[in-house]
């Protein structure tokens, strides 16, 4: 729980680049600044667990109801557009626990899903006048259970009206998109000790780079956080050490796997039986794990093929190539504008 109160309120600047569909969009995280152009505020109710946090941490109970509601503020001096939405926390391939978007596989053990226990409520999205504010809500339906343990998401808001940078009619361009999260957070009951179990170990592919794809779950539910990871992969014919690799400061959502990428970089995947060796440990415990896996040809022979690490295909490359042939095509519709301007000129001229 305290590697939670270090979130409170969480700020995400996303800058999505599209070029001809080449290039998958990127997010950075960021500060506050004036250029966002608003800000929310949590209104904490009385069964805010500690009222220093500026997230809901809520203590809740078996069939409980209530309404919750945050507050957003316009800074700019026109309206603006803000939707929200409910979001459950996840366990990205970052090692990071996700509260800004929406997984489509959730770990087995998540019983509860914020998302689906509290809803907005009215308008998704809501005008806020310039240097004026407004107050929307959401409620909270809790499960008549007998659940122990914790429930983690946030409370997306996005501001959805943000102009274009560099604006050409019929063309791709650059959209900024400023987002907060307000940490949601409900405990029930007694909370459980963390664990963790080791699931699937197989060949993959992760953001198009080939490796090994480790699932790490933690089917409890509460957050596991500060792991530190040791990982050996060997060969089982002749014991010869193929990857090593160490990751820091993981954190983990209460009942969400890991799908942690151990990426092989140039090097490509070869067929053969293995063995994984993983131990995982925080200030708390240690956990240690051994696996054997096989990689087959077949896989072997499609990871590496849709992989973007292999020698001679570059990246820049294609994206240059991508836009040469947008360019090209651009100067193609403009040579056909002109002929037919050009065409239309002469038979007036000709008619006269």
């Amino acid at each position: 729980m305290s590697e939670f109160k270090k979130i409170q309120l969480m700020v995400l600047a996303v800058l999505s680049l599209v070029t001809g569909g080449l290039v998958p969009a990127t997010a950075h995280a960021a500060t506050a600044s004036n250029d966002i152009g608003y800000s929310v505020s949590a209104q904490l109710p009385k069964n805010q667990i500690d009222k220093q946090n500026s997230f809901f941490e809520l203590r809740m109970k078996s069939g409980q109801t209530q309404t919750l509601r945050t507050k957003i503020y316009n800074v700019t001096n026109q309206e603006i557009k803000v939707k929200s939405a409910i979001h459950t926390a996840w366990t990205n391939s970052g090692g990071a626990i996700d509260y800004t978007n929406v997984t489509k596989n959730y770990d087995p053990s998540l019983k509860y899903k914020m998302a689906d226990l509290t809803k907005v409520q009215g308008q998704k999205t809501v005008t806020i006048p310039a240097k004026g504010s407004k107050t929307v809500s959401a409620k909270v339906n809790m499960p008549e259970t007998n659940f122990n343990g914790i429930i983690l998401g946030g409370w997306y808001f996005e501001r959805v009206n943000t102009k274009v940078t560099g604006n050409v009619k019929g063309s791709n361009n650059v959209h900024n998109k400023y987002s907060y999260v307000v940490g949601m957070e409900y405990v029930m009951g007694k909370v459980p000790s963390g664990d963790l179990k080791l699931g699937k170990v197989a060949a993959g592919v992760s953001n198009y780079h080939r490796g090994v794809i480790a699932n790490l779950r933690n089917p409890t539910a509460t957050m596991v956080p500060n792991l530190k990871m040791n990982t050996t992969i060997t060969n089982r014919d002749g014991g010869k050490v193929v990857k090593n690799l160490k990751q820091e400061n993981v954190q983990m959502a209460p009942n969400s796997g890991f799908s942690y990428p151990m990426l092989y970089g140039k090097t490509p995947l070869a067929a053969g039986s293995y063995h994984l060796h993983m131990v995982v440990k925080n200030t708390n415990r240690t956990w240690v794990f051994d696996r054997d896996f096989t990689i087959t040809k077949a896989q072997a022979s499609k990871y590496n093929g849709d992989s973007v690490d292999n020698p001679g295909i570059n990246i820049w490359l294609l994206i240059g190539l991508g836009a040469l042939a947008m360019l090209i095509l651009i100067l193609l519709i403009l040579l056909i504008i002109y002929l037919i301007r050009r065409r239309r000129r002469d038979d007036e001229d000709t008619e006269e």
